[in-house]
């Protein structure tokens, strides 16, 4: 058996986290041709069911790129764990759990 480190890239996800940081469908396309090229294993392309916008990119990601895994972040929720599955590569789904109670509250609808 031997050892592989695979890199794992959440620059188009995660980079968009910082107020005023958005990006382009077009702009994300341009980093994940970029990361593919520097031989990234997989690519975090987005949150798919958080906007059409995103969900446009990383379905745009997933039919463009060849040489690396494609994912799409998603919740343990049937609409938002689904949106990721509904392009045409997305092997890897990344699931998140939230431990903030008012996000929690979102989802389920209520807190009761």
């Amino acid at each position: 058996m031997t050892d592989k480190l695979i890199i794992f890239d959440t620059t188009l996800r995660d980079g968009e986290q910082s107020p005023g940081a958005s990006m382009t469908k077009d702009e994300k396309l341009r980093i994940a041709r970029q990361l593919e090229r520097l031989k990234v294993d997989v690519i975090e392309a987005g949150f798919a069911a958080s906007s059409n916008g995103d969900f446009e990119a990383v379905q745009a990601i997933a039919n463009t790129i060849r040489d690396s895994t494609i994912c799409s972040l998603c919740a343990p929720m049937t609409e938002i764990f689904l949106a990721p599955l509904k392009h045409s590569k997305a092997p890897t789904t990344p699931v998140f759990i939230p431990s903030s109670l008012p996000v929690r509250c979102t989802w389920k609808r209520s807190c009761a």
